[in-house]
């Protein structure tokens, strides 16, 4: 009984495959193909990965080029007469050599302004409008450039 199992084994095909060189040369191609294009895929990976760092820092860079542009923009300016001047008006209430200033009452002043809506002002009592109606409310005043008004 053990005869006929062994010659079962010893006869069959996929084990005759394994004793061909033909087959072992064939899985070790298939081995190494795998490994090649596996570490290919891991160059790409980190190829990738490195590039958007560098797009990241580029990007970063280029802010903080911008941010020292309108610091050299501002120390320019800070230096300028004109700067010193509105300094001089506003901190020392200095003026111009032949510049009057005029006093004008309270009074006056008020009486020619124009009186703001106020924003806590209570609404008309309307009914509420469905969420559906209000949305498309908000959508037509977003497309129509309206200002929201809550």
């Amino acid at each position: 009984m053990y005869f006929r199992m062994f010659k079962k084994i010893k006869n069959n095909s996929f084990l005759l495959q394994l004793r061909d060189a033909r087959a072992w040369g064939l899985l070790g191609f298939g081995i190494i193909a795998v490994m090649v294009t596996w570490s290919g895929v891991k160059a790409v990976q980190v190829n990738y990965g490195l590039q958007k760092q560098i797009s990241r820092l580029t990007q970063e860079n280029d802010v903080q080029q911008l941010v020292n542009n309108n610091l050299k923009l501002k120390n320019e300016y800070l230096g300028t007469d004109q700067f010193l001047e509105l300094a001089a008006r506003r901190q020392f209430g200095l003026g111009a050599p032949d510049e009057k200033l005029l006093i004008v009452p309270k009074s006056v002043a008020l009486a020619h302004t124009v009186e703001l809506p106020a924003k806590n002002k209570p609404k008309s009592p309307e009914a509420p409008k469905p969420t559906y109606q209000r949305n498309f409310q908000a959508w037509m005043d977003f497309f129509m450039h309206r200002p929201v008004l809550e």
